[in-house]
């Protein structure tokens, strides 16, 4: 198991990313939050196995519908996500 925090810029609010995402991590083995941050950007916490994350993530930036918004994507390695189950849209 591997959680991953990504930040996501560019226009990537009030264009449906985040619905986009909890779409996407429907097909995939993975748990986490995607939210709305105060300066423009959008944050996604996810957990799952090595495989799955990153290929959630390729899927995200390169394949889905909004991929053409993003800017840039910041990817951090973090503790692994307690209490968190199913993928949630949580801001």
């Amino acid at each position: 198991m591997i959680a991953r925090r990504v930040i996501f810029d560019g226009r990537v609010q009030g264009v449906g990313f985040r619905y986009t995402c909890k779409d996407i991590a429907k097909g995939f083995e993975v748990v986490g939050t995607v939210k709305n941050l105060p300066e423009g950007t959008v944050e996604l916490e996810v957990m799952g196995e090595a495989d799955e994350v990153e290929e959630f993530i390729k899927e995200i930036a390169e394949e889905s519908s909004l991929a053409h918004n993003i800017r840039g994507m910041h990817v951090k390695n973090v503790p692994p996500l307690d209490g968190v189950s199913g993928f949630t849209i949580t801001g």
